[in-house]
């Protein structure tokens, strides 16, 4: 896995102050993305045990509330085992809460093992791939307004769609 950058403190994606990790790589193609050149799985550095050891230190920081998993896509990511490792770490070493944001919606990704393998060990996912014509400014943590904010753990165990209470 490649990663495009990483925010120590991050406030400005999800509640309170969070640790950002951008991952490279994306087949959506979203009209208007916001982030082009992290649809290229080759962008940015390469994941690599130390770097991942440093990001579970910031996660680790008694101020960090919570880790954010965005792109690039995320659940492309299953080409290795990188992704799908480091959330297990997170869940295992800090327990913190960690919000997944993915253009796949929750529909899609239940019918695909290896991408709902990734996000069994994720708390809130931000579903839905951006549309220009449906892009809303005023929307919480979301850019368009086809995408939802769903309680993940919720609607694993309910078996339907469970929205997270903003």
């Amino acid at each position: 896995m490649n990663y495009a950058k990483i925010r120590k403190f991050d406030v400005s994606n999800g509640p309170n102050v969070r640790t950002t990790i951008f991952v490279s790589g994306c087949t959506n193609g979203c009209e208007g993305c916001f982030n082009k050149e992290l649809q290229d799985f080759n962008y940015g550095s390469k994941w690599d045990e130390k770097i991942e050891d440093e990001f579970l230190s910031y996660v680790k920081n008694e101020n960090v509330k919570g880790v954010n998993i965005l792109g690039g896509e995320p659940l492309d990511q299953i080409k290795d085992n990188d992704l799908l490792n480091l959330l297990i770490r997170i869940k295992k070493e800090t327990n913190k809460e960690i919000w997944l944001w993915t253009g796949y919606t929750i529909e899609e990704v239940m019918k695909d093992k290896r991408r709902l393998e990734l996000i069994k060990n994720v708390d809130v996912v931000i579903d839905g791939r951006f549309e220009l014509d449906k892009r809303d400014i005023s929307l919480k943590y979301r850019g368009s307004s086809n995408q939802r904010i769903i309680n993940l753990k919720e609607t694993l165990k309910q078996g339907k769609t469970i929205l997270y209470a903003e």
